[in-house]
């Protein structure tokens, strides 16, 4: 029984090793030269400008939520149109569960309006779209 826990311990062993060991290696022998060229921040070539630390706004994320939900969801899809004819028709019950669990979640979505990418029902618009927002109590207005 311990000799399973053996086996174990000597792969994580050899997987520390094998992460701490190249970059040792590589602290003893690289050159370090640091300059102000090499620590600017590197963006396509192009000369950086403001402060790394900006807000996104949420929907960037949400929207790549979602695609990614679906986008993983379909794959599935691939290796059961492969194998289709030999699973026969519980497979295909099956599938159109779960497609229509996909487009249960797609209408609620996109009835909630997540994939809307500028949202005019917003409760309280603030800053760069809320001139778009009807009936908006900004202060600038009054």
């Amino acid at each position: 029984m311990y000799r399973d826990f053996g086996t174990i311990f000597v792969f994580i062993f050899i997987g520390i090793v094998l992460i701490y060991l190249p970059l040792l290696i590589q602290k003893l022998l690289a050159p370090n030269n640091p300059n102000p060229d090499k620590q600017a921040t590197y963006e396509c070539g192009e000369e950086s400008e403001g402060s790394a630390w900006v807000q996104f706004n949420i929907r960037f994320y949400v929207v790549a939520l979602i695609f990614l939900i679906f986008d993983v969801e379909v794959v599935f899809l691939f290796p059961w149109a492969i194998v289709f004819n030999e699973l026969g028709l519980l497979a295909f019950v099956e599938m159109g569960i779960f497609l229509l669990i996909l487009l249960v979640g797609l209408a609620y979505v996109w009835k909630r309006s997540d994939l809307d990418w500028v949202k005019y029902n917003v409760r309280y618009g603030r800053g760069r779209y809320s001139s778009l927002i009807p009936n908006t109590n900004n202060s600038k207005d009054k």
